[in-house]
């Protein structure tokens, strides 16, 4: 057991990878204990606030929330909850679908790396965090889990990914905000190729109180594409053949359609107030996660 954990926490999550993740994740706790606006936890917890009720101790669950008072009462561990506190989940959805499959290496890898990253700080925080693949649609929903406890299941959830078929981004956010009983964090871990109706979706999360991140991984060769000649390219998702000459003027209208991509998004999320960052899967992935932190807390 202790093998298996070893072997999937230093493929997803190396330990200078979680080095630079602990000092990011502190910066945050220093945030939320100066009441920083822009910190999730500061904006939904406040010891001041009107108590609630107890919930049962889990493992993972940080100690300095545990009603003292009671245990001693009860031997049994309990947290105080309180009027104003929200149990916090992060859902990280990843998409899944073929296109992640493109690159060297793989779009996929970066993606799931970024989502055990984040997993892995909303973990240690003593937070709960989600992992869902997405698809057409939601094709692997895993159920919550909280503390550093949970970090295995969450890295098997992400392993057991197999990117594959379509995309419907927007499907799969509307189906999680649909279910959710109370708003949350929510990180979008995609090429977003799929286009469409997601900007609906994302202004319908942000409308139902969810904080929402986007983080677009892409490849060298999707930004600036070594082809020359006669091609027959193929849809990753769909399968479909297209046959296309690339010659200096194909390049430069593939140039300017994907920069206008990327622009749009940035401007959905601007709009929406939601957080957008690219992350190249040719660049070290601790400073993507910086720069999604960073903007998240400015």
């Amino acid at each position: 057991m202790q093998e298996a954990r070893s072997e999937l926490a230093s493929k997803l999550l190396d330990p200078k990878f979680v080095r630079e993740l602990e000092v990011l994740r502190r910066r945050l706790e220093v945030r939320a204990r100066s009441g920083a606006s822009g910190e999730h936890t500061a904006r939904r917890r406040g010891g001041s606030a009107e108590f609630q009720e107890h919930r049962p101790y889990s493992p993972g669950d940080d100690l300095r929330r545990i009603d003292w008072a009671a245990y001693a009462r009860t031997d049994e561990p309990v947290l105080k909850l309180f009027r104003a506190e929200e149990d916090v989940i992060l859902r990280i959805v990843v998409d899944a679908s073929a296109s992640l499959d493109f690159g060297t290496p793989p779009k996929f890898e970066a993606a799931s790396r970024l989502a055990a990253a984040f997993g892995y700080m909303a973990l240690a925080s003593s937070e709960r965090a989600q992992v869902v693949a997405a698809g057409e649609g939601i094709v692997r929903e895993e159920t919550p889990v909280r503390g550093r406890n949970g970090l295995l299941g969450l890295l098997r959830a992400l392993a057991a990914i197999t990117p594959r078929g379509g995309t419907d981004l927007s499907r799969a956010i509307d189906t999680i905000v649909r279910k959710s009983k109370r708003p949350g964090m929510m990180l979008v871990v995609s090429d977003f190729f799929d286009g469409g109706p997601l900007v609906t979706a994302i202004s319908r999360a942000v409308a139902a109180g969810h904080d929402v991140s986007l983080v677009q991984v892409v490849a060298p060769e999707e930004i600036e594409p070594v082809y020359d000649g006669d091609w027959a390219l193929e849809d990753a998702e769909s399968g479909a053949i297209v046959e296309v000459t690339m010659d200096a003027e194909a390049l430069e209208a593939y140039a300017l359609r994907f920069a206008g991509l990327c622009e749009e998004l940035r401007q959905v999320a601007r709009r929406h107030r939601a957080t957008y960052v690219r992350a190249r899967t040719d660049e070290p992935l601790e400073g993507v996660v910086r720069r999604i932190v960073s903007r998240s807390i400015d």
